[in-house]
């Protein structure tokens, strides 16, 4: 009875390994493949290789790298690029696996790879705008050069803004932007938002100690420390 039961589990064992060899669309495919590749549905092997997955040295033998972005699989060109500039012509390896994932059914089981920044060539890693269309909202409207100052190459939230290179948040400080920038307009400040100071106090204090530029505060007063005094031209100004 024992050998019975063997070999019909050994029978089902062999019908199973062959029928997914010969049918693996069916057998162990993770779900539909995305339109682009909808002729290759029963053609498992024209990306994958036995045991061994799909490969990126696959893909190439279709999509040729110098033409992805620009050229289709037939020569003609793109007419409606995904993507505003076409930028795999930078990669320093074509590792297409990395970022793509050709089964939709496979969203239900793992989330598509990401992109890494990091397979860019070091020369364009920080030309953001290449990419990516710049913000438009008030804040980044006023805002050009390095994204990096403020964000991640890794993820676009949270972003960081290091507010001490420019004045120190201590004490007082430690207010909404508004109170300083006057209708979030972040290429000017104010301190008259608290200080019971007046321009003209402030000129008549200024003019006593010989200081005539004092019009933009914070290149003196990078705090709330009144001791700490940073004067124009590198000088300091301790409690004197």
């Amino acid at each position: 009875m024992n050998r019975i039961v063997k070999w019909v589990l050994a029978a089902n064992l062999l019908v199973l390994a062959v029928l997914t060899f010969a049918y693996p669309h069916l057998m162990v495919s993770p779900g539909k493949l995305i339109v682009g590749h909808r002729q290759l549905e029963t053609d498992c092997f024209a990306c994958h290789s036995g045991f061994g997955g799909a490969s990126s040295e696959r893909c190439t033998t279709c999509h040729k790298p110098n033409d992805i972005g620009r050229l289709d699989t037939k020569g003609n060109q793109v007419q409606k690029p995904l993507t505003s500039t076409a930028f795999h012509q930078k990669l320093t390896k074509q590792d297409c696996v990395a970022c793509h994932s050709d089964h939709a059914g496979v969203k239900r089981f793992k989330t598509h790879g990401h992109f890494s920044h990091a397979l860019l060539q070091a020369d364009i890693r920080d030309q953001c705008q290449d990419c990516h269309r710049p913000p438009s909202d008030s804040l980044h409207k006023q805002i050009t050069g390095n994204c990096a100052q403020c964000h991640s190459q890794e993820k676009w939230t949270p972003a960081t803004f290091n507010h001490d290179k420019f004045f120190m948040l201590d004490r007082d400080h430690s207010v909404q932007c508004v109170t300083c920038h006057v209708r979030n307009d972040y290429s000017q400040y104010t301190c008259y938002g608290c200080h019971e100071h007046t321009p003209e106090k402030i000129r008549r204090e200024h003019i006593e100690e010989g200081i005539r530029d004092f019009k933009n505060c914070v290149e003196c007063h990078r705090s709330a420390d009144e001791h700490d005094i940073r004067m124009p031209g590198g000088g300091r100004r301790g409690d004197d």
